[in-house]
């Protein structure tokens, strides 16, 4: 069904959601995922989406989550699709497979710039722009698709001109485009103004605003900072005084969202709401539950003991429910489905925060830090202010080091300064680049500080933290050959390393799941956030290479710079490791300088 035939067939006071999601990067994530989404398929969305990586990385993944959403839950599901450097025959294929699968809903996006272009460089003359894809699919397929397109309340961020914007938004819509879903955003004031916009300019579609709850306080900063969101400047002065306590964080986050849907619904009439998830469940359940918009734990728990309830696994139920005084409230009725007990519990936030690089690899979350795709977060000049021209092996250790300084704010591997725990190893981690180990994460070891620790704390209060400490690193085969040798000596050190190439070594077992930071807190389970695995591992040793790639085409091919990052890229291994003493901190450190 289409999308805007549900929008229609409501009654217009009712409000609707719907649910994006992301391709997890590991087949445990998805197939975790895919529980989730059975989970919050009971939520009732209006639809669920799952987005589309940069140049067709991810077209497998993402057809086949589409019509396992479409065909085996029962989800009205839209199909992100993107033009950027994906031929004719990618974009016939995901079409032709969304409408043998039901699916009549597809967002029509222009996408990023492919890995390895700074700037777009398209590779198919016949999709230039988002409108191209729109006026190609009503050509090919007629009024089959119901057809969404991007909104942005901030203007587009390769844009500077708004009413540009705004007219190329009206000749979207006038190809073809049913429907907008905005970017994220946190200024409602800029979102009511733009909307306001749109409809004096004649866009009469519906338009559907894009609330990410703010789940992490890195993965909010990343994401803005990616997408060029304006913070106001009292969500980032409540941000900066929790950013250490991740649960203060995310409860903040769903608060903030509560407090967002609230004035966007009863003062400005915008009804229907497409939540960012990031693969996440909690917060997102959570807020449609205190929006009155779903029911809450309680009133679940009460008709499961009805006497009523069906022995099927769940039904379609309308709810009505009476303010004290009598009257209705704003949000009248709420639809919701009944589901079986065994949906509902301690599974649905097992993983209630982003797991980007260190986290569980089995979450759906897992790899969330590329979700949007892999490139430098900065732009061409910048980066060419920051990292000038290397020549020499020498001129990137100095760019390294000039990061570890905090002498330049960024880096390929991390657009954020270094944290303030790195200060307690910051002379050790010079001596490792200038010897030639490149490093682009690590962490000290703690042995029980105290959880508001102003360097190493983070959770509630009352807690302690311990770490062990490890450093990730590039290095050349000649030294890392050296290196093994001396770590199968020690008992202490463990490993993985890969090259580009997928040359892959370690001295851990497949299984192995190593925990490297975990906080105690009264009254909870131990905390494990920070964790290392052969899998995760792997998959981030992709999206480590491919940065090497997108510095190396800042540069004219064939360049002395660009011949020195590919060979770095090409012939460099990555390692991870870590040193399993924690008690013992200046131990690790024998193993790279015991020589010298």
């Amino acid at each position: 069904m289409k999308i805007t035939d549900k929008i229609n067939a409501r009654k217009s006071t009712d409000p609707f959601f719907s649910f994006e999601y992301f391709p997890p990067k590991t087949d445990d994530g998805l197939s975790n995922l895919y529980d989730r989404l059975k989970r919050m398929s009971f939520l009732d969305p209006l639809f669920v989406s799952f987005t589309w990586g940069a140049g067709g990385s991810t077209a497998e993944r993402t057809t086949e989550m589409c019509t396992t959403a479409q065909g085996l839950y029962g989800l009205e599901t839209c199909m992100h699709l993107t033009c950027t450097n994906v031929g004719d025959e990618i974009v016939e294929e995901a079409l032709k497979e969304a409408k043998n699968s039901g699916i009549q809903n597809i967002l029509a996006l222009r996408g990023d710039p492919p890995r390895g272009q700074e700037h777009w460089t398209p590779s198919n003359e016949n999709f230039l722009h988002a409108i191209d894809l729109v006026r190609f699919i009503r050509k090919k397929y007629g009024d089959w698709f119901c057809i969404g397109v991007a909104g942005y309340p901030e203007g587009h961020p390769d844009s500077d001109n708004k009413a540009q914007d705004l007219r190329y938004l009206k000749e979207k819509v006038d190809a073809g485009a049913d429907f907008i879903i905005t970017q994220l955003f946190y200024d409602m004031d800029l979102f009511v103004e733009w909307e306001k916009e749109c409809r004096k300019i004649g866009i009469t579609v519906p338009i559907i605003p894009g609330i990410m709850p703010i789940q992490g306080y890195n993965s909010f900063r990343r994401v803005t900072n990616l997408c060029k969101i304006n913070i106001p400047a009292n969500i980032s002065k409540d941000l900066e005084q929790i950013k250490h306590d991740d649960q203060a964080v995310k409860d903040y986050g769903v608060s903030l969202a509560i407090t967002m849907i609230t004035t966007l619904y009863e003062q400005h009439n915008v009804k229907g709401f497409h939540f960012c998830t990031l693969n996440l469940e909690k917060s997102v359940r959570l807020i449609l539950e205190k929006m009155r918009f779903v029911p809450t734990e309680e009133e679940r728990n009460l008709r499961r003991s009805s006497k009523r309830r069906p022995s099927i696994g769940f039904v379609t139920n309308d709810i009505i429910r009476q303010e004290p005084d009598g009257s209705l409230p704003a949000a009248k009725p709420i639809i919701w489905k009944e589901q079986s007990e065994d949906y509902w519990g301690r599974s649905d936030d097992w993983d209630n925060f982003p797991n980007g690089r260190w986290g569980n690899s089995k979450s759906p979350a897992f790899g969330e830090l590329d979700v949007y795709g892999v490139s430098l977060r900065i732009s061409k000049d910048q980066a060419l202010e920051y990292w000038r021209e290397p020549k020499t092996t020498a001129d990137i250790i100095q760019i390294f080091k000039s990061y570890i300084l905090c002498k330049i704010p960024v880096f390929p591997w991390s657009e954020e300064p270094l944290s303030e725990e790195t200060e307690a190893i910051r002379p050790n981690l010079i001596r490792l680049n200038e010897l030639g180990y490149l490093t682009i994460s690590s962490q000290p070891a703690v042995n029980g500080v105290r959880s508001d620790d102003v360097n190493f704390g983070w959770g509630p209060k009352g807690g302690y933290i311990y770490q062990k400490f490890f450093v990730e690193f590039f290095v050349s085969s000649e030294m890392f050959d050296k290196l093994i040798k001396v770590i199968d000596d020690n008992g202490w050190v463990t490993y993985y390393a890969a090259k580009r190439n997928d040359e892959f070594k370690k001295n851990m077992s497949e299984v192995t799941s190593a925990a490297v930071t975990w906080g105690v807190f009264p009254g909870k389970e131990i905390v494990q956030p920070t964790i290392i695995e052969e899998v995760s591992f792997k998959a981030w040793k992709e999206v480590a290479f491919e940065l090497w790639s997108e510095w190396e085409h800042l540069y004219p091919k064939d360049s002395i710079t660009q011949k020195l990052l590919k060979d770095i890229g090409d012939n460099w291994w990555l390692v991870n490791l870590v040193y399993n003493d924690y008690v013992n901190p200046e131990g690790v450190w024998n193993i790279f300088f015991g020589n010298e």
